[in-house]
């Protein structure tokens, strides 16, 4: 079994996707990570690699940037391949002066200003959340090991944040709505978040600050890689 995008096996897959944006961040991953890993798709550079992570069969598969792409890859694994969970792991911006490089943001609820949701099931919806399920268990697991994770709302653009100008970004973020309360932003999460909402699935977001309007500092590509 194949799809266009995806030229995996049935049961090449596992059941839950850990699902970063950049092909070589899952290469890293599965080398660094999983035991007995296998490369099982590179359809479009998009890896993917299947093994085990302590005994648990998981797969590391790139998403490629944006809500398109996130959208096209999360909804064959959930439909395709019979994935019960993915979760996202990436880079954000910081949205609060709170937030410091490299702190570890989990995904609450996620807005975007973005047709998405529309277009795909006519549906004007523009806030979706992610599984309370999956994020009990990464909040739990990151107090056993001792890792300090925040956990808040994300907004999820269809423009890297940094490029926009400080008076665009004003005007976008007096959009959000009010009680809205973001602590940091990406580009793929709602894709993510809303597919697996369509399809009964779960799904989550766990991101690493790699940039802030508050901060002069800007992580470098390797940093940002791995």
């Amino acid at each position: 079994m194949s799809t266009p995008h995806n030229e995996a096996n049935l049961g090449d897959i596992a059941k839950t996707v850990i699902m970063p944006g950049d092909p070589l961040r899952a290469k890293y991953i599965a080398e660094k990570f999983l035991d007995d890993y296998k490369l099982v798709n590179q359809v479009r550079g998009m890896y993917a690699y299947t093994g085990h992570y302590k005994g648990t069969k998981i797969t590391v598969m790139a998403s490629g940037m944006g809500i398109p792409s996130m959208g096209i890859y999360c909804y064959e694994l959930f439909k395709f391949y019979d994935v019960e969970n993915i979760i996202r792991i990436g880079s954000c911006g910081g949205f609060v002066p709170e937030l410091n490089m490299f702190d570890i943001v989990l995904s609450k609820s996620i807005y975007s200003e973005s047709n998405f949701a529309l277009t795909f099931n006519n549906e004007n919806c523009h806030i979706v959340d992610s599984s309370s399920e999956l994020n009990n268990i990464i909040k739990e697991t990151a107090l056993k090991t001792d890792i300090k994770i925040v956990e808040g709302n994300t907004i999820c653009n269809e423009c890297f944040d940094p490029y926009m100008t400080d008076e665009n970004f004003k005007s976008f973020m007096d959009r959000v709505p009010k009680d809205f309360n973001a602590l940091s932003g990406e580009m793929e999460a709602f894709a993510l978040c809303y597919i697996a909402k369509y399809l009964n699935k779960k799904a989550t977001c766990l991101m690493t600050v790699v940039d802030s309007r508050f901060i002069d500092a800007v992580a470098t590509t390797e940093q940002r890689e791995k």
